[in-house]
């Protein structure tokens, strides 16, 4: 017997799997420690591509890098390790090499030889700078293809195949300068995303001086561009690539605005309110069609769904969500069989509790006493509880302060939030942060936010109670859509 695998969590998958390997009954699961490098497994062996089995930093499963299933391999005498040096490798390279395969099945091509690296779940694969994000946790692409395929994020062979197609789509990705450092982690993620640089300047009146190098080479690629609409004055020049990228004879266009600005102002509950979620909606909505069809458009937890109907017939809204992330980074916690989700209002259950239906819930709800609107617990137990408040964004963070008080007073032995989008306008995130004073720590153990915001983050990183989450996996995945 060449390997053993196992699965955790779903017992489907592990009959599936077991299908796969012509075995009658589910394999059992036998977690290991994590001490061991990566190691890389035969096509013929898992399913339709070479699974990639790294040690997790924080759980002692491992699991594939590029679908996310969990996985306990052995190498059995029919394989040899070979210990070869290639240029840039690491002492701690390992190369595994069949010896022989099994009965009717043929070598798959390119199987001569696997160099893997020494990594954790979610790191950086290859050479590729990106800054400070090294650290940043993200989700395999075929755990984010598959999350955004099922609210419960199960994967299957699907997925798998879909990354591995023989007609997958290349996609040449532009991106905006504040987003250099994600775009990176992008193309990191998977080996059919290629970078493209745009010039960026201004003339002497202030307005936009904008390039394109080399146009006539993206005629025929999918083309994509990630953009950050982080204040009124970066969202012209962004918009004009946005306008210009399709006309260039582009097989398709996908923009990917991670946070969707406006999105709060969704509604007029005066005569004479301006909804400007509406608003920036109109002007995406006229974003040339190119030579494949209507745009794409990837968003993330936009504040209320509602808005895809503000969006018009030339582009194809796409609403993806970071809670995944969220939902892979608790099971990593050691009390994440002690968790509960608590939401700040009845809107925010609205929007994400079918997405964490698994967990125990306890819902806020904001009344208002005089002028004031004070935070109670509407229903659900904290008692005990590692509690963690989820939310679509955070601005002043007011109300994630405030839930934290009420849920302490309810017995929540901890007490963490999540928002997808942490803007911090004039750095607000420092009234989470614990100077040592008395009464200085508002009492959140984990505080945790997407890379949605680059400029949050880069004010953020490794200050406690912040973690970054990045949605490069995410959006590598909503690429190959």
């Amino acid at each position: 017997m060449p390997m053993a695998a196992s699965f955790s969590s779903c017992s489907s998958l592990a009959r599936s799997f077991s299908h796969r390997l012509g075995r009658a009954t589910p394999l059992s699961c036998q977690p290991r420690s994590a001490s061991s490098s990566c190691i890389s497994i035969p096509n013929w062996a898992l399913h339709s591509h070479t699974c990639t089995v790294t040690t997790t930093t924080l759980t002692d499963r491992k699991l594939c890098c590029r679908c996310s299933f969990v996985v306990d391999a052995k190498i059995s005498q029919n394989w040899r390790r070979a210990e070869e040096q290639e240029d840039g490798a690491d002492d701690a390279d390992l190369i595994f090499r069949p010896n022989s395969f099994p009965p009717k099945q043929e070598q798959p091509r390119g199987m001569a030889a696997f160099r893997v690296a020494e990594v954790g779940f979610g790191t950086i694969q290859s050479g590729v700078e990106v800054g400070d994000y090294g650290e940043i946790p993200t989700l395999p692409v075929a755990a984010a293809l598959a999350a955004s395929r099922s609210e419960i994020g199960e994967l299957d062979g699907g997925v798998c195949r879909l990354l591995d197609r023989p007609n997958r789509k290349n996609i040449c990705l532009f991106y905006c300068s504040e987003f250099e450092d994600l775009a990176h982690r992008i193309a990191a993620e998977t080996d059919s995303v290629e970078l493209k640089s745009i010039r960026w300047g201004t003339f002497e009146d202030g307005f936009p001086n904008l390039f394109v190098p080399n146009a006539h080479g993206i005629r025929g690629q999918h083309v994509a561009f990630l953009a950050s609409f982080s204040s009124p004055g970066v969202i012209f020049e962004q918009l004009s690539i946005i306008y210009a990228l399709p006309r260039m004879f582009v097989s398709s266009f996908t923009l990917v605005l991670p946070f969707f600005p406006t999105g709060t102002v969704e509604r007029m509950e005066d005569e004479g309110d301006v909804a400007t979620a509406f608003t920036l909606a109109r002007i995406l909505s006229n974003i040339p069609i190119s030579r494949g069809g209507p745009t794409s458009l990837v968003i993330f937890d936009i504040h209320a769904l509602q808005e895809r109907f503000y969006f018009g017939d030339n582009v194809l809204p796409c609403f993806e969500s970071g809670i995944p992330l969220l939902k892979h980074r608790l099971h990593q916690l050691p009390d994440s069989n002690n968790i509960s989700i608590a939401f700040p209002d009845e809107g925010a259950w609205k929007r994400f509790h079918k997405q964490l239906q698994h967990f125990p819930m306890v819902i806020c709800t904001k009344v208002r006493d005089g002028d004031k609107r004070i935070v109670r617990l509407k229903e659900g137990d904290a008692a005990g509880r590692h509690v963690v408040i989820v939310d679509d964004l955070v601005r002043s963070g007011g109300t994630l302060i405030e839930c934290q008080k009420v849920l302490a007073a309810h017995g929540a032995v901890k007490v963490s939030a999540y928002a997808t989008h942490g803007v911090f306008p004039e750095r607000t995130w420092e009234r989470f942060i614990s100077h040592g004073d008395a009464g200085s720590n508002v009492g959140f153990t984990h505080f945790w936010i997407t890379d949605s915001c680059a400029s949050t983050v880069k004010e953020v990183m490794g200050k406690p109670p912040f973690e970054v989450l990045s949605l490069a996996g995410s959006i590598a995945a909503a690429l190959h859509i």
